[in-house]
């Protein structure tokens, strides 16, 4: 279970402050995968980044009793100056999984070859987005954060392979998907909610969230 109870987050912007969240109260059940529906530029990120404690509400309380993942596609967790076998490694500790498993894993699924030992500063965009999907998938999650959805890096062989695995584990775990397109929720959601002005309004199902979110468009 994930739980937001109270909770505020805003920014100054140099102008005004941006509200993000006012007091919100919801709560992700395990096995009920939910998606939410907001433009562009009104925190959907920050939001996602919450869910995963990579940032602190202003006020209130966020509550997990359960594993919840970084979020797809997020970069901030490895350290350029290393390998990605350094990488993987440090994270398998972190995670008390067994590094030899991890680093076999993600050197399978990038398929970067002998760049797998370099360092990842040296890497194109595209292969570190590939090491850090790989890492993500090689730790296993009760709910898995998207932002957007599942981001391409170009290479057709890897999206067949990493997209079958993900498919795997979305039948089991719980997702939690922030999107500015219906489409995207589609794919992962059957229930859904709206983000406006600092609330997130819940609904049974994506078709009645896409109305509010289409009328208020």
């Amino acid at each position: 279970m994930l739980e937001f109870e109270n909770v505020s987050k805003s920014f100054w912007t140099g102008k005004q402050r941006k509200v993000i969240l006012d007091r919100a109260s919801f709560r992700v059940e395990l096995g009920n995968s939910l998606g939410i529906l907001a433009p562009n530029g009104t925190g959907k990120t920050t939001i996602i980044n919450m869910m995963a404690g990579l940032e602190k509400p202003d006020e209130g309380e966020i509550r997990k009793t359960c594993r919840v993942s970084f979020p797809l596609g997020f970069m901030g967790g490895v350290v350029g100056k290393h390998t990605a076998r350094e990488n993987a490694r440090f994270i398998a500790r972190l995670y008390g999984l067994d590094p030899d498993y991890v680093e076999a894993f993600c050197r399978w699924l990038c398929g970067i070859e002998e760049y797998f030992d370099m360092p990842i500063g040296t890497y194109s965009q595209g292969m570190r987005a590939r090491f850090t999907f790989s890492l993500l998938l090689a730790l296993e999650f009760d709910i898995y954060l998207i932002d957007e959805g599942m981001p391409s890096t170009t290479d057709v062989e890897f999206n067949r392979k990493a997209g079958s695995i993900l498919k795997d584990r979305l039948r089991e775990a719980t997702v939690i998907v922030v999107s500015h397109q219906a489409s995207t929720l589609e794919k992962f959601c059957r229930s859904a909610a709206v983000l406006k002005n600092g609330q997130l309004y819940m609904f049974d199902t994506l078709e009645e969230a896409k109305r509010m979110y289409d009328y208020n468009a």
